[in-house]
C-alpha cells in the first residue's frame, strides 16, 4: 500500500480530537507507528460457508479497542466481500459497504442477504463488503450472560411493577459492567465508523460507498462527518434524526404510533364488509380498544400464544401496515370470541457460534454509551414520562418513556458525534415508517446538508430497499453514476387493493 494512502489513513483515525483544529505533535507522531501496523494488514480471504457461492469470501481484521491507545487491546473485525461481477476494471467503481442497523445488527451476510435488492448494474460496479461490527456476531462478541427475561425489553409502565421494572434496567447494566466493563466504552458508533476506515484501508481503497438501513443511516452520517473526504456514495434508507438518537428515538416512534393508529382505523372502516371491526373510525378503535381490554381481564389464545392487553400493544409498529394490522386485529377479535385460528409456522432457527444475548449486549452497549447523558439518572423521571405519554399516546406512549437499562449505564470513551456537514447523500424513507418516523428521516436530511431525500409517499413499514421502483432507480441511478435527484423527490406507494 502507498505510504501516501497510510499517511492519510493514520491522521484520519485521531479519536476524540478528530475535528481540534490542531493536535500536539508529539500525540500525532506517536499515534503513527501502532496504526501503520492496522493500515498494512492483508486479508486472508476464504470462502465463507459451502450455501453461498465461492466468489462469497470471508476474512478477520484486527482493530484497536481503544483507538486513543492503538497499541493495546485489540479485537477482531469480521468482513465478507463479494466481487464485483464486471471483469473491466474501468466499470469497477469501488467497494459499497453495508450495514443492516440495530444497533447490534451483525451485517456480515449482507453480500448475499435475499432481503437486500441490488440491481446486477450496481453488483457490476461494486465489490459488495459486509460487516460485523465491533462487539456483535463474529467480531470479538460482547456478552453481559443475560437470561431470556432480562432480554425482553418490552416493558409497558405500571404502578405496580415499576420496582421491578426499574430492578431489570439496573440489573442489565451491571451485569453488563461486571461481564465486560473495560470493552463496553470503547463500542461506540464513532469506533464503528474508525473500524469502516480501517476496512477501507486495508482494501486500498481512496474512498467507500455505503448502504445502511436504520440506526445504519446514523452510523453512515458519524462516517461523513469524521472521514468527510473518504465519503463517496451514500445511501442512508430510513434514517433516524441524529440529534435524537438516544432517548429522543424511543419517544418520537410513540408520537409516530397515533396517526398511523387513526390512519388504520380509517381504512379499515372503510372495509367493514371484509374485516367487520366497525363502520366508522371511532367504531374500529372501540372494537380495538374493547379487545384490549377484553385481553387484559384474561388473555388472549392467538394460533397458540396468549396475548396480554400488554402483547396486543407491543405490536404497535404494525398499525403502519394496514392491511396486515386489519388482519390481525380480526384473528384476535375471532380468537377471542373462540373462532381459533389455525396456527401459524414456527420460523426457521439459526444457530450463530455467538453468546445467545449477543443481540441485545451489543445493542445496549453502542447504544448506552454513545447516548448515556439523554437518560435521567433518577428512576421517578421515568415515571413521571411513562404517565405523561401514556396519556398523550395511548398505544404505546409508556412503553417508550419508560426506565431501560442506559439510565444506569457509564458514559462511552467519548462525546457522541454532532452531524452537521455538506456531504452528498441520498436519503429515502417511507412516509408511514414505524421504527424511524417521516420526521426523522427530515432532520437528517436537514443536518446533512448536501444531501437528497426520496420521499413514498403512501409507503409503509420499515425500510424502503425493494419495495418501491421510484425510489431504487433513484439509489441505483446515483451508485452507478453519482447523479443526486435535481431536487427532493416524492414517489407514490402502490394503491392498497
Amino acid at each position: 500500500m502507498a505510504v501516501g494512502t497510510v499517511a492519510t489513513f493514520v491522521s484520519a483515525l485521531t479519536p476524540a480530537t478528530a475535528f481540534a483544529a490542531s493536535e500536539p505533535a508529539a500525540v500525532a507522531s506517536a499515534a503513527k507507528a501502532p496504526l501503520r501496523h492496522y493500515a498494512q494488514q492483508k486479508p486472508q480471504w476464504q470462502r465463507c460457508d459451502a450455501q453461498n457461492p465461492a466468489t462469497y469470501q470471508c476474512a478477520t481484521l484486527k482493530v484497536p479497542l481503544n483507538y486513543s491507545d492503538p497499541g493495546g487491546k485489540e479485537i477482531d473485525i469480521a468482513i465478507s466481500r463479494l466481487k464485483a461481477s464486471s471483469a473491466s476494471p474501468k466499470e469497477r467503481r469501488g467497494v459499497l459497504l453495508l450495514n443492516p442497523g440495530g444497533p447490534g445488527g451483525p451485517g456480515l451476510n449482507m453480500p448475499v442477504d435475499p432481503d437486500v435488492t441490488l440491481p446486477e448494474v450496481v453488483n457490476r460496479r461494486y465489490d459488495l463488503i459486509g460487516f460485523d461490527p465491533r462487539g456483535v456476531g463474529r467480531s470479538s462478541p460482547v456478552s453481559c450472560g443475560l437470561t431470556d427475561d432480562e432480554q425482553d425489553v418490552e416493558r409497558p409502565y405500571k404502578a405496580e411493577s415499576f420496582a421491578k421494572d426499574v430492578k431489570w434496567a439496573r440489573t442489565v447494566a451491571d451485569k453488563c459492567r461486571a461481564r465486560a466493563g473495560d470493552t463496553l466504552r470503547h463500542l461506540t458508533t464513532r469506533n464503528t465508523a474508525r473500524d469502516m476506515d480501517v476496512i477501507r484501508t486495508v482494501l486500498g481503497e481512496e474512498k467507500i460507498s455505503y448502504l445502511g438501513f436504520s440506526y445504519g443511516t446514523y452510523l453512515g452520517a458519524v462516517y461523513t462527518q469524521m472521514f468527510p473526504r473518504r465519503t463517496d456514495r451514500f445511501v442512508l434508507d430510513s434514517a433516524t434524526d441524529p440529534a435524537r438518537y438516544g432517548r429522543g428515538m424511543f419517544q418520537a416512534m410513540a408520537a409516530r404510533a397515533e396517526p398511523a393508529f387513526t390512519r388504520w382505523t380509517e381504512w379499515t372502516a372503510r372495509r367493514h364488509t371484509t374485516y367487520e371491526l366497525g363502520r366508522t373510525p371511532a367504531g374500529v378503535r372501540k372494537t380495538f380498544w374493547d379487545l384490549i381490554a377484553r385481553a387484559d381481564r384474561e388473555p388472549v389464545d392467538y394460533r397458540g400464544t396468549l396475548f396480554t392487553s400488554d402483547d396486543i400493544r407491543a405490536q404497535r409498529a404494525m398499525f403502519s401496515r394496514v392491511r396486515e394490522a386489519a388482519s390481525w386485529v380480526t384473528g384476535l377479535k375471532k380468537a377471542a370470541e373462540g373462532k381459533t385460528p389455525a396456527p401459524n409456522p414456527l420460523p426457521p432457527t439459526s444457530a450463530r457460534d455467538v453468546p445467545s444475548d449477543n443481540n441485545a449486549a451489543s445493542a445496549w452497549a453502542v447504544l448506552c454509551a454513545d447516548t448515556r447523558t439523554s437518560w435521567p439518572r433518577d428512576p421517578e423521571q421515568y415515571r413521571r414520562d411513562a404517565i405523561r405519554d401514556n396519556s398523550r399516546y395511548p398505544l404505546s406512549g409508556d412503553f417508550e418513556s419508560n426506565i431501560k437499562p442506559c439510565a444506569f449505564w457509564k458514559p462511552g470513551s467519548e462525546p457522541r458525534t454532532p452531524v452537521n456537514n455538506t456531504v452528498r447523500a441520498l436519503i429515502l424513507q417511507n412516509e408511514w415508517d414505524p421504527a424511524t418516523p417521516l420526521a426523522e428521516g427530515q432532520a437528517m436530511h436537514r443536518a446533512l446538508r448536501g444531501s437528497r431525500m426520496v420521499t413514498v409517499a403512501g409507503g409503509e413499514g420499515h425500510i424502503v430497499n425493494g419495495t418501491n421502483s421510484c425510489a431504487d432507480r433513484s439509489a441505483t441511478l446515483y451508485l452507478t453514476t453519482g447523479r443526486l435527484p435535481a431536487k427532493d423527490l416524492n414517489c407514490r406507494a402502490p394503491q392498497s387493493p
